[in-house]
């Protein structure tokens, strides 16, 4: 929406609307009666969200350069209880406001730098990508309208088919939960014909106050709780995609990405890992043009068995379910660390503004009597005629995630969005709980305007 147009100058408004409204049946299996009955958690909700986001931008050319800015706020909220309990709470708060200076009119040489809160994805969003935190007291805890970081340096350079952007990133977390996470790092990027990259991640976490669990010795006893432990961790992720199949006529659909990460903090003694394969093929020349895509994901979790912490930390993962979620139900449940899946997605078109998703998921547990999540699951069983503490899952098999998601194109500015997901629970979920836990489901249906 152009409010200002000159030839060295152009003035944009900006606006984002989103309103979601959610069902839920059996939230976390009805974990709540069988685990905390006495907290009186309702595992049967419904809930409406919505968020504004307004925002203006400007860019200013002069001797090949121009100066920009954008600025925007986010109005989030709940109305009723969600699936953390949180309702009837939202929150103004500022969004964007950067400000920046890049060239104008070479693609092949070019350098862009910025300063302030913005959006900013390193590589397919493996560990940097959300950089706001939605829900709670902000609201809108599906919708997630918060993305940008609360303060973001970048330094953008290409030369042809390579690129690299350093960055400082400091995280816009909740403020009754901001872990205080600053970032140093930079990445390097080529980027070839037929959509084939090849990319590399590295940072280190300059200071932060996340604590790490760690598993108990022989997972016999409570999960210890490491303060600050993220403080010092460092980071490499690799990632790539190739079309490997481009000129070989209806096999040139095809495509194979990869993604592997690898973590370290001397100080705590910590080796952590996590890697994706993903294998694709979009059949360009049939009705709907389907596309198939079967991923394999799996982050390391802590073993008992050693004294070295192995649990892999996400940081801050694009976690919708085209991008690093875990399952569809199973997500809000597991962060992508002690967890692998197989995962299945098949995508149809029937008309240009007609998108129709189904996506499964088969999702196991890497270790056992671990934790999943902080202490997920700790409680009492008797082993060998013993009562002893212990968390984590005693079986590997978690549970199986079905999401069926339709996409209605109203115009390029408006979108409608349906879904429907079922999470039907492993053996690993039943060693939880004494009685066999419930299938969890539920669905939504939102509408977000983009101008």
């Amino acid at each position: 929406m152009v409010l200002v147009e000159t030839d060295t100058l152009v003035v944009r408004s900006h606006l984002q609307v989103g309103v979601n409204i959610v069902g839920e049946r059996n939230l976390f299996w009805n974990f709540g009666d069988t685990l905390a009955p006495s907290a009186g958690y309702q595992s049967d909700k419904a809930w409406l969200e919505a968020y504004v986001k307004p925002g203006i931008s400007w860019s200013k050319s002069f001797d090949g350069l121009a100066a920009y800015s954008k600025v925007s706020v986010v109005m989030s909220g709940t109305v009723g209880t969600d699936a953390f309990d949180t309702g009837d709470t939202g929150r103004l708060s500022l969004e964007e406001a950067y400000l920046g200076l890049r060239t104008e009119g070479d693609e092949e040489r070019s350098f862009d730098l910025s300063v302030g809160p913005r959006e900013y994805r390193a590589g397919t969003g493996m560990l940097l990508a959300n950089g706001g935190s939605s829900g709670f007291t902000r609201g809108a805890l599906k919708l997630g309208p918060h993305k940008a970081w609360e303060m973001a340096g970048l330094a953008h350079m290409r030369r042809g088919s390579l690129a690299g952007t350093a960055f400082y990133l400091d995280a816009n977390e909740s403020p009754d939960s901001d872990s205080g996470t600053r970032i140093l790092g930079g990445d390097l990027r080529y980027d070839g014909r037929n959509e084939r990259f090849l990319g590399v991640t590295v940072g280190t976490v300059l200071a932060s106050n996340a604590p790490y669990p760690k598993a108990a010795s022989g997972g016999i006893g409570m999960p210890s709780i490491l303060p600050g432990a993220r403080n010092g961790l460092n980071f490499v992720n690799v990632y790539a995609r190739g079309t490997p199949l481009a000129n070989s006529g209806a096999l040139g659909d095809f495509f194979l990405a990869g993604d592997f990460a690898y973590e370290w903090n001397r100080d705590i003694d910590m080796r952590a890992w996590a890697g994706r394969l993903q294998l694709g093929y979009m059949f360009s020349q049939a009705n709907w043009s389907p596309t198939i895509i079967y991923s394999y994901q799996s982050f390391s979790g802590d073993d008992p068995a050693t004294g070295r912490l192995e649990r892999f930390d996400p940081l801050y993962y694009e976690g919708n379910p085209s991008a690093w979620s875990t399952g569809s139900k199973s997500s809000m449940v597991f962060i992508n660390s002690n967890i692998n899946a197989h995962q299945l997605a098949l995508r149809v078109t029937p008309t240009p503004s007609d998108i129709l998703t189904l996506r499964a998921a088969y999702i196991r547990a890497n270790k056992l009597l671990s934790p999943i999540q902080f202490g997920q699951a700790t409680r009492v069983e008797e082993i060998d005629g013993i009562a002893n503490p212990i968390a984590g899952v005693t079986h590997h098999h978690l549970s199986d995630d079905v999401f069926l998601e339709y996409t209605r194109i109203v115009n390029p500015n408006i979108y409608v969005t349906a879904g429907f997901s079922v999470s039907v629970p492993g053996r690993g979920i039943d060693s939880i709980v004494p009685v066999k836990a419930p299938l969890w489901s539920g669905g939504f249906i939102n509408v977000v305007v983009n101008y």
